[in-house]
């Protein structure tokens, strides 16, 4: 997938126009999105010297970008007649989202499991009745035999 992120309030705390501390586990996230094959995008209102300032951060903590702002590196407003601003990422992850930014984790496993966050509760709720179903059933045969 083609995933857009987010630098200030998400990938670090929001601290405009300085760089505030990073997020937990957002760079260790990353790297392994880009492990699993993602291209990821920086999307940033940043632009000039700012936008530099992040992208450099990003690399002193081991994250290059497939872009920067723009659908692909090659990408530039003059040549091309379709250029938008607006990105064609399979893929949003970003403080301001309907709902906030969950944890890094969280968001690791909605990208490899492809689920959407009510998903992802859902799934994790059912195991837990699964545990619950478990640890509720009578004994069985061998339990009862054994006294365990």
């Amino acid at each position: 997938m083609v995933i857009a992120i987010d630098f200030d309030g998400t990938i670090v705390e929001h601290k405009y126009p300085e760089i505030g501390r990073e997020r937990p586990f957002a760079f260790e996230t990353l790297k392994k999105l880009q492990a699993d094959h993602h291209k990821l995008i920086l999307w940033s209102v940043r632009e000039g010297e700012l936008l530099d300032d992040a992208v450099n951060f990003c690399k002193e903590h081991g994250v290059e970008f497939y872009a920067i702002n723009r659908d692909y590196p090659e990408e530039e407003k003059g040549a091309n007649r379709h250029f938008s601003r607006k990105l064609k990422a399979d893929m949003f992850i970003d403080d301001r989202n309907l709902g906030g930014l969950p944890d890094w984790g969280t968001i690791y496993q909605m990208v490899s499991k492809k689920m959407s966050y009510q998903d992802l509760l859902d799934y994790y709720e059912s195991e837990e009745d699964d545990e619950d179903e478990y640890e509720n059933k009578k004994p069985g045969f061998f339990s009862r035999l054994l006294g365990r």
